[in-house]
């Protein structure tokens, strides 16, 4: 299925569209890509050499162009340029949390079959027998491993930025991303050359990117945000990038000064605050505070404005359509909304998944449309079929108001998904770790208003003593959860309950869960 909707232009394609226009991009640059936070200098030139190495080491390694590559390794310049070397090889890049523990890791691989999985070395021997068909590589935080060492000698053979790049068609897969639904099967999501490259350009233009620009980067790189936003925008547009290795205030600070683009999650902007270092003078050389990936709450854009006198953009996006929404530039950006659609994308609220549209100002279901929209899920047609439609519109779960200007305002989740410092937690991939674990009968999570994640993970548990007639309590438990799921999956406090609130047709009632926890972590909270 095409990924083109009939929201926007097709993108320009070229020998090996998104490739193509990296290349484009970088050529408007000084030559330099970024800088690490030790103070190395990466130029473009290093740098897609390597990628061109990388490229020819998959091939030898018997990757074809189209097979997957999933890659679970350290955020560094050289996983960087892993990426762009497959998109230059033609095989589809499928980035992986770190957190996952190889449990995870075990599903993913079955799932897309791919013909290479790139690991830390550390993680080589784990990694092996849940491998399946793949080869299995390395690539560590410094750029060494096996992955590193056959890129070097192809390198050495004759490999080089000028070779040509594999052809591929707008259409053709990019990457998969997984995300989650209700049932906790992981959803992979098809993201082709077409719909990267449309939104990637499309921000580069709504966000006035340009080859002067600094982007200071302190994102993860196995996320929407932090590789087809953050690195897209700078790659397209010659901007270089300050390329740190996680999020660090310290270094936040000490960096902002040289850069001009700041795309952080709320948390980045919760702790800059409480920081005093941070004030208008600091922020004097930033042209753009970009919000995504989790709520903004209204409190804290205020609170940024009185600091520094600029108002952070916030936007919308998903793992199945990257950026959907985004407020203004140029012109008003409103607290508590994500802006209009972006040029390209449509969008319209109705009444559940497929009733009939709402009023103007009602809430609704959100569904979009546009070139930014993914091909649909790996190896699941039915669940295409039954988010994507024909015509191109993505049910995206999320419940939605559109005001009069076209200003989108995001007044839920469905799903009952929890974004816990920008990452998607699933409650249903919790719920069945936590189900697993002796003497529990029953749980249910959800989200807590946080003041620094946006949301923290907590659980309701109904327990049975058994024969010992000892009930394990809520610490017992976490305890016990050890590493069945990823860290910042984790609840972050569990209660032992005697029953779950259900309604009369016995579902269970969460939004009753939601309000004991509503003030959880506001100062004068109260344990649930």
């Amino acid at each position: 299925m095409s990924a083109q909707g009939k929201g926007g232009a097709t993108p320009p394609t070229g020998t090996n569209p998104l490739y193509d226009a990296i290349l484009a991009g970088r050529a408007r640059g000084d030559g330099t890509l970024l800088e690490t936070a030790d103070g190395r200098t990466v130029d473009d030139a290093s740098f897609l050499e390597l990628a061109a190495g990388f490229a020819r080491a998959l091939a030898d390694a018997g990757a074809a162009p189209g097979d997957r590559i999933a890659v679970q390794v350290d955020k560094s310049w050289q996983a960087l340029a892993l990426y762009v070397g497959c998109l230059k090889g033609g095989f589809a890049f499928l980035p992986l949390n770190t957190a996952y523990t190889v449990r995870e890791l075990e599903y993913f691989v079955g799932d897309a079959e791919p013909a290479a999985l790139v690991v830390a070395p550390d993680s080589r021997e784990a990694a092996t027998p849940i491998a399946g068909g793949a080869t299995v590589l390395t690539l560590d935080a410094d750029g060494g491993g096996t992955l590193a060492d056959a890129a070097r000698a192809a390198i050495e053979a004759g490999a080089s930025a000028g070779d040509p790049a594999v052809p591929r068609e707008s259409d053709d897969l990019a990457a998969i991303l997984y995300t989650s639904g209700t049932t906790g099967r992981s959803k992979g999501a098809m993201l082709t050359q077409g719909n990267l490259l449309s939104n990637a350009s499309t921000l580069v233009d709504a966000w006035g990117f340009t080859e002067r620009d600094v982007l200071l980067h302190q994102l993860p790189i196995f996320h929407t945000h932090g590789l087809f936003v953050a690195c897209h925008t700078s790659l397209l547009s010659g901007a270089r990038m300050l390329f740190h290795r996680a999020f660090d205030v310290d270094a936040l600070i000490g960096a902002m000064p040289r850069a001009t683009v700041l795309m952080g999650v709320p948390t980045f902007y919760v702790r800059l605050l409480a920081d005093p270092r941070f004030d208008r003078a600091l922020a004097s050389s930033m042209r753009l505070f970009v919000s995504g990936s989790a709520p903004l709450l209204a409190e804290t854009h205020r609170a940024f404005e009185e600091r520094t006198g600029q108002r952070i953009l916030e936007r919308y996006g998903m793992t199945e359509t990257n950026m959907n929404c985004s407020n203004p530039y140029e012109g008003e950006r409103r607290a508590g909304t994500v802006g209009p659609p972006l040029p390209g994308v449509e969008a319209r609220v109705l009444d559940g998944p497929f009733g009939a549209p709402v009023e103007r100002g009602g809430t609704g279901t959100l569904h979009v449309r546009g070139p930014n929209v993914f091909a649909g899920y790996w190896r699941m047609p039915d669940k295409t079929a039954e988010e994507l439609g024909e015509d191109g519109w993505f049910v995206t779960g999320d419940l939605a108001s559109v005001d009069d200007d076209g200003y989108v305002t995001i007044v839920g989740r469905g799903k009952d998904l929890v974004i816990a410092g920008g990452y998607n937690v699933y409650p249903k991939e919790v719920e069945s770790a936590i189900d697993e674990l002796p003497g529990v009968v029953e749980s249910a999570v959800v989200g807590a208003p946080h003041p620094d994640l946006g949301e923290a993970v907590v659980g309701f548990v109904v327990v049975d003593g058994g024969a010992s007639g000892q009930a394990p309590d809520g610490e017992a438990l976490l305890e016990a959860l050890g590493d069945r799921i990823a860290r910042y999956k984790r609840p972050r406090r569990l209660w032992v309950v005697d029953e779950l609130p259900r309604n009369t047709m016995g579902k269970v009632q969460k939004n009753a869960l939601r309000e004991r926890v509503a003030d959880l972590f506001s100062p004068s909270g109260e344990s649930a």
